[in-house]
């Protein structure tokens, strides 16, 4: 597979104290290695008159320099060729960098992205009490309002019709159809009847309808006219048209003035066997359920449902472009409030901590691979020279303590193996 092109990698902050950490390590081992050096040539050329104890110093320089060039070597080939020179299994980190990246990638997906991990480190965090405690921050709460506004506005026009319609359906239409109707109808009815509301209402009707045949009295007339044989008389006509409209209005109007009107007392009794024939006849409970999804079947309430939510983006939408004062405050002390819920309740915070953890783990699980494949890739684009250049600036100034300690190492063993050799010797 072909390796990305390579990208400069991101500078951190504190690139340049690490540099000068790194090269002040570097003069210190460069330094010691030089003494030890020194030492070793100081003590050569002291030739064969020279004391006894010279020759113990000459071994502990020369096992020095030995420990700290083979050390310098080897710290030097993690990074680059040393002295230039490539010779084999040195620059390691060069060669090496995209199968670093992978492990580094199978690493933090495999180890860091657990299930157990995730959950012990949330619930360490206590994020819903601190996420509570910030909300709760006036000033919070009104950023938090405006941005929610923001959010909410643009990610309406996103969402389409035709799937709030079948969330609408799913959520509401489909509960309704398995809902059985007659029960429910009953329980309404009996407490309209038990409160006298269906007489208000039905007075209120009534009346309504005796000021419809008053104020279309003479559209009525004209219709009589049409409807009426040809043979009979227009004064006939007005003459039973104001009979009968005259009645029918009174009688409206008498009807609405009486609730103890003989009728509205039969009403009455019609309500009160209807709610028994809904909550224990079958037949009237299934003709109930017939009824409910006739209504539910009809395209206007699709229509009707579909304008609701049109209507209500329209609203939402020109409320988050220009909010009021009055709706950011109402919205601010809303998220305010429920941050101090937060704070405050533990069992909310409690469910919240669950619910965010759970989120969370689930994520984890399903993103743990795109993860891994993210860190081995963006290892993998990065410049080879330059990535080896910038690990060597996080573990080099240690690695220098390596090269310290071969000298130092190396010049005590040599100081104890020339000892061993004079005792055998």
């Amino acid at each position: 597979m072909t390796s990305p092109p390579a990208v400069p990698m991101p500078l951190t902050g504190d690139e340049a104290r690490r540099r000068a950490e790194l090269r002040r390590m570097k003069a210190t081992a460069v330094g010691l290695l030089l003494v030890a050096t020194a030492v070793f040539v100081a003590s050569a050329l002291a030739g064969e008159d020279a004391p006894g104890w010279v020759a113990y110093v000459r071994a502990a320089a020369e096992a020095g320099m030995v420990g700290g060039l083979a050390d310098w070597f080897a710290v030097t080939a993690l990074f680059k060729h040393p002295l230039g020179i490539p010779i084999p299994h040195t620059a390691i980190i060069q060669k090496r960098k995209d199968d670093i990246g992978s492990g580094l990638g199978s690493f933090v997906s495999d180890y860091f992205l657990t299930p157990e991990g995730i959950t012990e480190r949330l619930g360490e965090a206590h994020v819903a009490e601190r996420l509570g405690a910030w909300m709760a921050e006036p000033a919070n709460a009104g950023r938090f309002a405006r941005q929610l506004l923001t959010v909410g506005g643009s990610m309406l026009d996103a969402v389409r019709e035709d799937e709030v319609r079948e969330a609408i359906e799913d959520a509401v239409v489909r509960r309704l159809r398995t809902t059985p109707t007659g029960p429910a109808a009953a329980r309404v009815l009996e407490l309209v009847v038990d409160e006298g509301r269906h007489q208000k209402l039905l007075s209120v009707i009534l009346k309504r309808l005796g000021e419809v045949l008053e104020v279309n009295r003479e559209t009525l007339r004209t219709r009589m006219y049409t409807e009426s044989p040809w043979w009979v008389p227009n004064t006939v006509d007005d003459v039973v048209f104001d009979r009968l409209h005259d009645v029918a209005t009174r009688y409206l109007f008498d009807l609405a003035a009486d609730p103890d009107h003989q009728l509205r007392q039969s009403i009455d009794l019609q309500m009160e066997q209807l709610v028994i024939d809904l909550a224990r006849d079958p037949a009237t409970g299934r003709r109930a359920d017939e009824l409910r999804d006739e209504l539910l079947d009809h395209p206007q309430l699709r229509e009707w449902t579909g304008s609701i939510w049109v209507d209500l983006k329209e609203r939402i939408k020109a409320t988050a472009a220009d909010p009021d004062e009055a709706t950011l405050a109402r919205i601010a002390a809303a998220i305010a409030g429920f941050g101090r819920g937060l704070v405050d309740d533990p069992a909310l915070s409690a469910k919240a901590n669950g619910w965010l953890t759970t989120t969370a783990v689930s994520l984890a699980d399903q993103s743990r691979d795109e993860i891994g494949n993210y860190i081995a890739t963006t290892v993998q684009g990065w410049d080879t020279a330059e990535a080896a250049q910038r690990i060597e600036l996080q573990v080099g100034r240690d690695l220098q303590f390596v090269r310290i300690n071969g000298t130092v190492v190396g010049a005590l063993a040599g100081v104890v193996i020339y000892t061993i050799g004079q005792l055998l010797g």
